[in-house]
């Protein structure tokens, strides 16, 4: 058996706060709260020590897409961004048919039942046609519960997250069915009132799908869902930081106003994400990838993104000038509680999985461990 691990001499981010010069002790897969005899002390000064990063929404990497792929496919995307410092991830769907979401939704319960990602989110098809984005509008449906139930009952104890305009028809009972089923209900590409929002808050939803994108602007006589899905304590709003998807205002303003305890930075990574630009197809719709950003072909509308959370954690902190710590918790303990899985990662603590990433002064990606196995080595003293 290799020797325990003593992480030793960086700045280490816990949920109390930053220590400087601070100690993680790795024993096998998991963190321990003191080093046995028989130690390797591994030397992080002048780097930053942080919880591996938890991805909720995520579509794709690596040339592979969760939508489409085959298994080997699929753990390729899931590599790619274990390599970014994604070391829980949950596989997104696009809208397709019932079908073949069905479909999809068993092949995806086998590699989360193989602990390889953390669940299944569909995203769609149970969303607004007047803010479809890149989901093809002929496959989109009202949110029957008799058919969101479908899909849940396909996941098999896997689905973890489903995205809904809750203001369509059926809705509202939707959210609640999801509620009681212990699977998190998701605002998002919807064209819901304030009050309409408010509605389905008060149903049991407790996410945001990608604020500000995909929904009405935020106004001041129609606030819409924004002024909703921001002032209530309930949700949590998931934001994109790529550059593209938001201004820098409006992620300062949604992660002030919401505080770090409720932001859950996502990559909606597609294909592209750690693979380079090209034509890729996301669902049935194709998709252009020129110099990061990626847009439908027909129409342009942009068409999720090439993010992968190491720079979403970098440009936060040196871009945004957001506290490291309120970006942890946004990367890693955030969407880790809500997907109930905080008991095992999310956070440096005694008795969780040694999932850690290793950072350079300035945020860079240096190291990458999951579950005591090195995915990027260091290769540090």
């Amino acid at each position: 058996m290799a020797p325990s691990k003593v992480f030793a001499g960086a700045r280490v981010v816990l949920p109390t706060g930053i220590v400087d010069g601070g100690r993680v002790i790795i024993d096998g897969a998991r963190i321990a709260g003191s080093a046995p005899t028989e130690t390797e002390t591994v030397d992080l000064s002048g780097h930053w020590l942080v919880p591996g990063f938890v991805d909720m929404h995520n579509h794709g990497g690596g040339g592979a897409s969760f939508t489409s792929g085959t298994v080997e496919e699929v753990l390729q995307g899931v590599h790619t961004h274990r390599l970014h410092g994604t070391t829980t991830v949950v596989a997104s769907t696009v809208t397709g048919d019932m079908h073949g979401l069905a479909e999809r939704a068993g092949l995806l319960s086998e590699l989360a039942e193989q602990g390889d990602i953390a669940g299944i989110h569909f995203e769609g098809p149970f969303i607004s046609p007047c803010r479809k984005g890149a989901h093809s509008e002929e496959l989109l449906r009202d949110p029957d519960p008799a058919e969101v139930r479908k899909l849940i009952d396909a996941a098999r104890g896997r689905a973890k997250m489903v995205t809904l305009a809750t203001e369509l028809p059926g809705g509202i009972d939707s959210v609640r069915l999801l509620a009681e089923h212990g699977v998190i209900a998701a605002i998002g590409h919807t064209d819901a009132t304030y009050e309409q929002t408010q509605e389905a808050i008060d149903a049991g939803a407790t996410v945001a799908t990608h604020l500000f994108n995909a929904m009405p602007a935020l106004g001041h006589r129609a606030p819409g869902p924004i002024a909703a899905l921001l002032e209530d304590e309930r949700i949590t709003v998931e934001l994109i930081n790529d550059g593209t998807h938001l201004h820098p205002a409006s992620l300062q303003l949604a992660f002030h106003h919401a505080g770090a305890d409720r932001v859950a930075f996502i990559t909606d990574a597609m294909d592209a994400a750690g693979f380079g630009d090209g034509r890729y197809m996301l669902g049935p719709l194709e998709v252009e990838v020129a110099d990061g950003v990626a847009r439908l072909v027909e129409g342009g509308s942009i068409a999720g993104s090439t993010l992968t959370l190491d720079r979403a954690f970098q440009r936060a902190v040196t871009v945004d000038r957001l506290p490291v710590e309120g970006v942890v918790a946004a990367l890693s303990a955030n969407p880790a509680r809500l997907l109930g899985v905080y008991d095992k990662v999310g956070s440096l603590e005694p008795g969780k999985d040694a999932d850690l990433v290793v950072l350079d002064a300035d945020f860079g990606l240096k190291g990458v461990m999951r579950k005591g196995e090195w995915v990027v080595d260091p290769q540090l003293g």
